[in-house]
C-alpha cells in the first residue's frame, strides 16, 4: 500500500495565475533542503491548472490552482511532517507567499490503488470525490471494493487513460475538504482529453456504483499539467 499527501491548493491572490507554478517550484526547492522532507517525501508531482484551454473538459473547475501528489515513505510520515522543526522553520513561513492559506489547511492523506499502471504523462484529470448525503463511509467502501479494474475499463473515457489511480482518503480531512477519494486519470495532452471526453464529464465516466455515491455539485474536477516533478 502506497501512502500520499494530496494538496488541493489555491494560490495567494496577489500572485497572477500564470506566475503560480514558478512560485510553487521555488517553495518546493525549500523542501528539498530539509532533511526530514527528503526522508519522508519520496516523490513530488505538482500539477497546475491548465489556463489556456478552459473548454477542454466539461465540468472542470477554475476555483483551485493546483494539486500536489506527494508519495510518502509510510503513513506515519503524514503526521510527523507537521511537527518537524526544520520544516516549520524553513517552509511554513513561505507558504502564505505562494498559497491562500497554510498547506496543512488543504492537505488530504490517502492510500493509492493503481487501477492501471502506465506512465505518469504530462496531463492529468484529477477528481476530488465528495459523498452525497445519506452515503456513509461503509457504503462507499463497499462500492469501491466492488469496482474491479475491468469495470473502470468499461468506461469509454477512462479506459483510454494511460494510468488510472484511485486514492482513498484516510483520517479526518481539513474543514472544507471533506472528500472521500481522489481519482487521477493520466493522458498524453489536453488535445487528447478534449477528443476523448468530447463533452462528457468525469462524473459521467465513473463506474455506476461509485457514481451513485458521489455528490457531483460538492466534488471538484481539475484539468492539470505537471509543472514540477521530483525525482
Amino acid at each position: 500500500m502506497s501512502w500520499k499527501m494530496i494538496y488541493l491548493a489555491r494560490r495567494n491572490p496577489a500572485l497572477a495565475a500564470e506566475d503560480f507554478p514558478q512560485a510553487w517550484r521555488e517553495h518546493s526547492a525549500l523542501g528539498s533542503r530539509c532533511t526530514n522532507v527528503r526522508d519522508k517525501v519520496l516523490t513530488v508531482t505538482q500539477c497546475s491548472r491548465i489556463l489556456d484551454r478552459p473548454a477542454t473538459l466539461a465540468g472542470a473547475s477554475a476555483d483551485y490552482d493546483g494539486v500536489n501528489l506527494l508519495g510518502l515513505r509510510d503513513r506515519q510520515a503524514a503526521d510527523d511532517i507537521w511537527s518537524d522543526e526544520e520544516t516549520l522553520r524553513v517552509m511554513r513561513p513561505d507558504e502564505p507567499r505562494v498559497f491562500s492559506t497554510y498547506v496543512r489547511d488543504f492537505t488530504l492523506v490517502a492510500h493509492e490503488s493503481l487501477l492501471y499502471c502506465g506512465p505518469v504523462s504530462g496531463t492529468c484529470v484529477i477528481g476530488f470525490l465528495r459523498l452525497r448525503t445519506g452515503v456513509n463511509c461503509g457504503d462507499f467502501a463497499r462500492a469501491v471494493h466492488a469496482s474491479t479494474p475491468s469495470m473502470w475499463r468499461a468506461s469509454p473515457t477512462l479506459a483510454r487513460a494511460s494510468r488510472l489511480v484511485f486514492n482513498k482518503v484516510h483520517g479526518v480531512p481539513p474543514p472544507g475538504y471533506e472528500y472521500a477519494a481522489v481519482l487521477e486519470a493520466w493522458f498524453g495532452s489536453p488535445e487528447e482529453i478534449a477528443e476523448i471526453f468530447d463533452g462528457t464529464t468525469l462524473w459521467q465516466s465513473l463506474p455506476a456504483q461509485i457514481a451513485a455515491c458521489i455528490d457531483v455539485d460538492g466534488s471538484v474536477c481539475m484539468l492539470t499539467r505537471v509543472t514540477h516533478k521530483r525525482p
